[in-house]
């Protein structure tokens, strides 16, 4: 619980169908399934008090021994409408359901293929973003990636430097690219757009090895390789800092 009186919840969507990678969120990796990673990490963020879980995979979480009220009484399954289902409906449809039917002052929005964040990050991540809110800077949250590298438009023109004067990449303006991995929100400031970000947004630099997000094959293999490690108490500290 965040103070005395404000409740955030953990917003983690899961679906039975994945495209490039199948069945990825209940596929066994490093010892358990996918989803478990990242939720075993929300259920031990103090700050959260529910995790909220939209599918249409009911049946196949009961099969890997999850159900309602797990984890302490912090898990919702929630059945998720038939117009909502399929690969290109837009999540902010998904979220959006979600926030109109589960009350609270905060919501935490991460997917089962980040099974890398550590919760030390999701508590700095809630602590800057509620300091940021007081002073009235930001309505929003999202993580990224930050890079600092020569980058090319399609076309072979330079975008962020000049190549007949290389400067060091470190003194280069960054670039930063959104990962997916962590949204903070409030009801209000998601009504506003109708999106996950907000009017206000400030983001929130993710460590690397946190950072992993399984969307091809090769971030399958990529996630093992790390897991495999933290599954034998020889991993990155806290799945992975900077």
């Amino acid at each position: 619980m965040i103070g005395q009186s404000k409740r955030l919840t953990a917003l983690l969507p899961m679906k039975a169908h994945s495209a490039r990678v199948t069945s990825k969120n209940f596929r066994a990796i490093a010892g358990k399934p996918l989803f478990r990673w990242i939720l075993d990490t929300l259920a031990e963020t103090t700050e959260i008090d529910r995790i909220v879980i939209n599918t249409d995979a009911r049946s196949i979480l009961a099969e890997n021994g999850l159900s309602n009220g797990d984890y302490g009484g912090k898990v919702l399954i929630r059945d998720r409408k038939s117009e909502l289902c399929g690969d290109l409906v837009s999540m902010n449809l998904i979220l959006d359901d979600d926030i109109s039917n589960v009350d609270s002052d905060y919501f935490f929005m991460t997917h089962t293929t980040n099974p890398l964040l550590g919760k030390q990050t999701i508590s700095t991540m809630i602590k800057d973003f509620l300091e940021e809110e007081a002073r009235g800077k930001a309505d929003s949250l999202f993580t990224v990636n930050k890079y600092q590298t020569r980058f090319y438009a399609e076309d072979g023109k330079a975008i962020n430097h000049d190549p007949n004067n290389l400067i060091r990449t470190q003194d280069l303006p960054p670039y930063f690219e959104e990962n997916s991995v962590g949204y903070l929100f409030t009801p209000a400031s998601f009504r506003k757009t109708g999106a996950r970000i907000g009017e206000r947004p400030m983001m929130f630099e993710t460590p690397p090895l946190q950072s992993v997000d399984i969307d091809e094959p090769a971030d399958w293999y990529l996630a093992v390789s790390l897991l495999m490690r933290v599954a034998a108490g020889d991993g990155p500290e806290e799945h992975g800092p900077s």
